[in-house]
C-alpha cells in the first residue's frame, strides 16, 4: 500500500507555502504580468517599430531564407517555426500578425508579401495557414539589414536552444511609417502610418538643426498616410498639437472621387455625370480600418430605415479599386448635403486616436511627441552606425593581419614550403623565422596548393592599402560625431530615393485638407424641396397637392363641409397653425396627406382642443414675424422663431381668458412701417409698427378703444403705399387709398369711420 506521507528523497511540499498576506501577493503577481504585457507584448519598440511577435516573425522567416527574390513558402512553416522556435503562443495570434504585415490596406508599407487569400478590405478574414505562402518585401528586407553586422544584441529564446535579435537595426522608420496600435495593462498605444519621404525631411532637418522648433517640422510632416488614403480633414493647429504632446484625435474621411486624372491627381467632386441631368456620387477610397462591407451595410440600412431620405440606393461596383456607387433621390438633391449626412450618419468620418506611447531604447514606455520620438530614433541610428563601424574594424583588423602573413610568406615562399616539407612541426619555426601571430602561421599552413599561386604582391598590396584606408575612415568616423551624422543624413537621402513621392510605393496617399465649418444638421434639411398648396378645409381636415395651384380653385371636400384656408408652401416648410384659444402648433408640410383624397384631421396630428377653431395656418420663414391680435383690441407682434413647437401639444402664445378670442394671424413684411386695425364699431385707426412691442408670450397692448364690440381685422401696410382692399363682386379689381394721415394716430386710439368704399364686414382681405 502507498504511503500518503512523502519519503525522505522526496521534498515537503508544505515547505514551499509562503505565509504572506493575499493582496500584496496578489499585486506582486499582478505587476508582474502588467509588465511582462507592457514591454513583451503590446508596445512597440521605438527602434524597430516592431512588437515581439513581428520582429518573431520577420527573423524567423529570414531563418528559413524567404528573402524577396526567393520562392514562396507555406504560411503554415512559418507559423510552426514562429511558435516551436521563438514565440510560445497560440498559432492563431501568430497568423493573426502575419497577415496583417501581409495586408496593403492595413499596412502602408507592407512587410510581408502573401500569395494567396490573405483577407480583404471587406473584412473578410484570410484563408488558414495551410492555404496561403508568403515571403519577405523588400522593405522588411531593408528593416533587417545590418543584422550579420554586430548591430545589435542577440539573445536566446525562451527554451534557450537558438538567438532572437533584441531590435532590427535597419535604417527603414517602421515606427511612423506603418504605425502600431495596441492594448497593454493601463496603457495602450495608437500610431497612424506616416509617408517615409515626410518622416526623413523631418529627421533630416532635426539633424541640421537639434534645436529646431516643432512648428518647423510639421512643415514638412504634414500629418498621417494612411494605407487606404482618405482625407484628413483636421485643421493644421489641431494637428499640430496633437503631435506636439503625442496625444489627440485625427478625423478622417472617404474619398469621393471618379479616379485619378493623367497627372495622378484625384477628380475628388465625386459627382459622375448621367444623362438627362442626372448624376451619382462616387466613394473611391474609406478610412482606415474601416470595412467597406460594413460601411455598406451603414449606408443601406439608412435607406431602410428612412432615416436619409434624399438616398435612394447603393450599390458595391468594386474590384481591385473601391468604387460604392450612393444613388440619390432625385437630381435636385443638394450633393454637399448627401456628404455631409454620410459623414454624420455613418463610419464614412472616423476619429482615429493618436497616442504616440512607445518603448525607448530602455525598454521604458511613453508617450512622446514627435521631436523627442525623431531625436531618439536618431540616436538610435548612430548608435548602430557606431557598432556596425566598430564590428568593420575588427574585421578590418583581422584581415590586416592575415594580409600582413600572406604578403610575409610570397616574399619567403621557397622557405615557407622547405620548413613545411622537412620540419614535423612548422608553426613554432615560421612564428620564430617571420615573426609570425599564431593566426597567421595557421591561415599559411591551412592554404591549399592551388591558392599559393593566387599569391601575388601586387593584389595583396593593394588589398592592404584598401582595407587600410577604410581602416582610417572609420577610426575617423568613430572619433568625430559630425562625421557620423553626415554619414547617417547619406543614408537617410538614399533611402528617400527609393521611398520618394514620385515613386508609386513612396507616393502619399491621404490629403491633408480643412474640412470646411459644418453646417447646421437637421433631418429636415434632408427632405426634397418640392411646392405644395396647403388645403385646410372648415372642419380642420389638411392635405397638400403638389404644385403651386390656383388657390381658388375647385377643391372636393366631404358634405357639410368647405374651404377655410389655402396657401402656397414647399416640402421642406413648416407650418404654424394657430388656433383661437392662443396655442401655436408646428407641423412639417412633408409630413401632409396627399391631395387624392379628402386629407386627414389635423386632431390626429397633433394635440388640439377640440373646442378651438383654427384662425390662421401661416408657413415659417427665418427671421420672420407675426402680427397677433384678440378679440378684445389687444396684441403684439411675435417672432415666427419663437412660435415653433417641438411636441404635438403645442405652445401657448396669446394669453387668453373666457371671451377672449385670437383673431388676427397677420406675417409683418419687412418693408412694412405701420399698422391698421378696424373694430366692430367700423373705425379705423392707423399707427406706426414700432409701438407695437415684440413679445414671446402675454396678451399685448393696447392697439384700438372700443365702446362697444371688439376688434375685427388688423394688417400691417407701409404708409408711403397706402392702404389696399379688394372691390366687390367678380371685378377683382383693388382699391388703394394713400392718404391715411386722416386715420394716422397714437396706438390705442378710437378711429374714425374709413375710407368710402370700404368692405361692409370690416376685413382688409
Amino acid at each position: 500500500m502507498a504511503k500518503d506521507t512523502p519519503t525522505r528523497d522526496e521534498p515537503d511540499p508544505f515547505d514551499a507555502i509562503v505565509d504572506a498576506p493575499f493582496d500584496a501577493a496578489l499585486s506582486e503577481r499582478y505587476l508582474v504580468y502588467a509588465l511582462s504585457t507592457i514591454t513583451a507584448r503590446s508596445l512597440p519598440d521605438l527602434r524597430d517599430g516592431l512588437k515581439p511577435v513581428h520582429r518573431r516573425l520577420l527573423w524567423a522567416m529570414r531563418q528559413l531564407k524567404l528573402n524577396p527574390t526567393d520562392a514562396f513558402k507555406k504560411s503554415a512553416r512559418v507559423v510552426g517555426d514562429v511558435i516551436g522556435k521563438y514565440h510560445p503562443h497560440g498559432d492563431a495570434s501568430v497568423y493573426d500578425a502575419m497577415v496583417r504585415l501581409a495586408q496593403d490596406f492595413a499596412l502602408r508599407y507592407p512587410l510581408v508579401e502573401g500569395q494567396g487569400n490573405f483577407g480583404n478590405i471587406d473584412g473578410d478574414n484570410a484563408a488558414a495557414y495551410r492555404y496561403t505562402e508568403a515571403r519577405l518585401t523588400a522593405t522588411a528586407a531593408r528593416l533587417m539589414a545590418g543584422l550579420e553586422e554586430g548591430t545589435v544584441d542577440f539573445h536566446p529564446t525562451y527554451n534557450g536552444e537558438e538567438e532572437e535579435p533584441e531590435i532590427f537595426p535597419g535604417m527603414f522608420p517602421n515606427l511612423l511609417a506603418n504605425g502600431s496600435t495596441g492594448i497593454a495593462v493601463g496603457m495602450a498605444t495608437s500610431i497612424p502610418s506616416h509617408n517615409v519621404a515626410e518622416i526623413v525631411d523631418a529627421t533630416l532637418l532635426l539633424i541640421d538643426n537639434p534645436h529646431v522648433e516643432h512648428d518647423a517640422l510639421m512643415q514638412v510632416f504634414h500629418g498621417p498616410d494612411f494605407a487606404t488614403g482618405g482625407v484628413v480633414v483636421d485643421s493644421p493647429a489641431s494637428i499640430n498639437a496633437a503631435y506636439a504632446s503625442g496625444k489627440g484625435a485625427i478625423r478622417v474621411r472617404g474619398r469621393f472621387s471618379i479616379g485619378r486624372d493623367d497627372a495622378g491627381q484625384w477628380e475628388d467632386t465625386g459627382i459622375e455625370k448621367l444623362g438627362g441631368g442626372q448624376w451619382q456620387l462616387v466613394i473611391s477610397e474609406i478610412p482606415y480600418m474601416v470595412a467597406k462591407g460594413k460601411l455598406i451595410e451603414q449606408i443601406a440600412a439608412l435607406i431602410a430605415d428612412k432615416k436619409l431620405p434624399i438616398l435612394e440606393d447603393v450599390r458595391d461596383e468594386s474590384d481591385t479599386a473601391i468604387r460604392i456607387v450612393l444613388v440619390p433621390k432625385s437630381r435636385n438633391v443638394d450633393p454637399d448635403l448627401l456628404k455631409e449626412s454620410l459623414y454624420r450618419l455613418t463610419d464614412l468620418e472616423s476619429r482615429f486616436s493618436l497616442n504616440l506611447n512607445v518603448l525607448d531604447a530602455r525598454r521604458t514606455p511613453g508617450v512622446l511627441g514627435l521631436k523627442l520620438l525623431l531625436q531618439e530614433w536618431v540616436i538610435a541610428q548612430i548608435d548602430i552606425l557606431v557598432r556596425r563601424a566598430t564590428h568593420r574594424l575588427d574585421k578590418i583588423a583581422n584581415r590586416l593581419e592575415l594580409v600582413g602573413g600572406y604578403i610575409i610568406a610570397y616574399l619567403n615562399l621557397d622557405r615557407i614550403i622547405e620548413i613545411i616539407r622537412t620540419e614535423d612541426e612548422p608553426k613554432p619555426i615560421m612564428m620564430a623565422e617571420f615573426a609570425l601571430t599564431d593566426r597567421q602561421a595557421e591561415a599559411i599552413l591551412n592554404m591549399r596548393l592551388r591558392s599559393l599561386r593566387k599569391l601575388e604582391e601586387m593584389e595583396l598590396r593593394r588589398e592592404q592599402d584598401a582595407l587600410l584606408a577604410e581602416q582610417d575612415d572609420l577610426n575617423k568616423l568613430l572619433e568625430s560625431p559630425a562625421r557620423q551624422r553626415t554619414r547617417l543624413k547619406r543614408d537617410l537621402v538614399a533611402l528617400r530615393k527609393d521611398y520618394g513621392p514620385e515613386t508609386v510605393l513612396g507616393r502619399r496617399r491621404t490629403t491633408m485638407a480643412e474640412a470646411a465649418p459644418t453646417r447646421e444638421f437637421n433631418m429636415d434639411a434632408m427632405i426634397e424641396k418640392e411646392p405644395v398648396t396647403v388645403i385646410v378645409s372648415q372642419r380642420s381636415w389638411i392635405r397638400a397637392a403638389k404644385g403651386h395651384g390656383a388657390l381658388d380653385g375647385e377643391f372636393k371636400f366631404k358634405e357639410g363641409d368647405g374651404p377655410a384656408f389655402a396657401l402656397h408652401a414647399q416640402t421642406t416648410d413648416k407650418l404654424l397653425i394657430a388656433l383661437d384659444n392662443g396655442r401655436f402648433y408646428t407641423i412639417g408640410a412633408d409630413k401632409l396627406p396627399g391631395a387624392r383624397g379628402f386629407g386627414e384631421p389635423i386632431r390626429t396630428m397633433l394635440d388640439i382642443d377640440p373646442d378651438a377653431q383654427i384662425v390662421a395656418v401661416v408657413p415659417y420663414r427665418v427671421g420672420g414675424q407675426l402680427l397677433l391680435a384678440a378679440n378684445t383690441g389687444r396684441g403684439f407682434a411675435a417672432q415666427m422663431d419663437e412660435l415653433l413647437a417641438e411636441t404635438r401639444k403645442g405652445r401657448t402664445v396669446v394669453s387668453t381668458k373666457p371671451g377672449v378670442k385670437l383673431t388676427v394671424v397677420r406675417e409683418i413684411a419687412a418693408e412694412h412701417d405701420h399698422v391698421a386695425v378696424i373694430g366692430d364699431n367700423r373705425k379705423l385707426v392707423v399707427f406706426a409698427l414700432n409701438e407695437v412691442p415684440v413679445l414671446a408670450r402675454g396678451q399685448g397692448v393696447t392697439l384700438q378703444r372700443y365702446r362697444d364690440g371688439g376688434l375685427a381685422d388688423a394688417v400691417t401696410l407701409r404708409l408711403e403705399d397706402g392702404l389696399s382692399w379688394p372691390m366687390g363682386g367678380d371685378t377683382g379689381r383693388i382699391r388703394t387709398e394713400k392718404d391715411l394721415m386722416p386715420w394716422k394716430v397714437a396706438r390705442g386710439a378710437a378711429g374714425r369711420l374709413p375710407p368710402n368704399g370700404f368692405p361692409r364686414d370690416n376685413s382688409f382681405v
